[in-house]
């Protein structure tokens, strides 16, 4: 009889805990991760406010926290905030974070993918770009369904980094060009900021789910199969992309305010 392989997703998601981890230390000092301006924290508030309300004590559940970024931003709206990661490295900093701005955001090291969270626990989910990553997202759907309270909300925000516009295209080939003769450079990045990092990324990028990129309706199909209703797709995240361009490069801020980003908003059934 022939040994048949044995096939395993494990060393997959070991490689992107691993990369995060990485990415830790310099995660807080690139803007579209950090906030550098009351401007840009005004818009994150407006897009939470609109799709999950004032928090008023409710209970959320931020997956793939990081520094807890978005946690903070939770709890400015008077959420309970439970912040959640698998990065040690992360969660230290986000730790950091919330201890000198005297937040109570209570962080837990865990998989967004099997939390282990009660079921029906909490009022609202967030994650931001953590879909693009997932090696299953019907399965880490239907958990986020399970952990979720009835007409509980899920808040999604991510987009597709694969499949760049014509303008995008032109706009990263010229910031190329500018840095190639020494006219570029300016602005900061908020990618894997060594080649070695990069290129992980494009490995990691290559296999998991969405390897052809997160397309918003491809994420609203996998999201009624486990079970979400009342879904709607925001791609108007302008006020955002606006007040993080002072942080870029003309070009690079150009780049990204012509991705496919969106916000996804779903309900989990009353």
């Amino acid at each position: 009889m022939l040994n048949q392989p044995i096939l395993s997703n494990h060393d997959l998601r070991d490689e992107i805990k691993a990369y995060w981890s990485l990415r830790a230390e310099t995660f807080d000092s690139q803007p579209g991760h950090e906030i550098f301006s009351e401007d840009e924290r005004s818009a994150w508030h407006a897009l939470l406010r609109k799709h999950l309300g004032d928090g008023t004590g409710k209970a959320a559940l931020d997956l793939a926290c990081g520094t807890a970024v978005v946690s903070h931003l939770l709890d400015d709206l008077s959420f309970k905030v439970t912040g959640m990661d698998w990065s040690e490295a992360m969660l230290e900093r986000a730790r950091a974070k919330a201890k000198k701005r005297g937040r109570q955001i209570r962080f837990l090291m865990g998989d967004a993918e099997r939390t282990m969270e009660d079921d029906n626990s909490y009022d609202v989910i967030t994650n931001r770009h953590l879909v693009w990553t997932l090696v299953d997202p019907v399965a880490c759907f239907r958990e986020w369904h399970r952990v979720l309270k009835p007409s509980g909300r899920l808040l999604i925000i991510d987009g597709d980094f694969v499949n760049p516009s014509l303008v995008s295209r032109l706009a990263k080939k010229l910031s190329a060009l500018l840095v190639k003769v020494g006219f570029g450079g300016s602005g900061q990045q908020n990618g894997p900021h060594t080649p070695a990092l990069a290129q992980t990324h494009q490995n990691i990028l290559s296999r998991v789910h969405f390897s052809q990129g997160a397309r918003a309706e491809a994420v609203v199909e996998l999201l009624k199969q486990a079970g979400f209703d009342k879904i709607t797709v925001d791609t108007r995240l302008g006020a955002i992309h606006r007040s993080q361009r002072k942080n870029f490069s003309f070009l690079k801020g150009l780049e990204r305010a012509t991705q496919h980003r969106y916000a996804i908003c779903a309900q989990k059934h009353g």
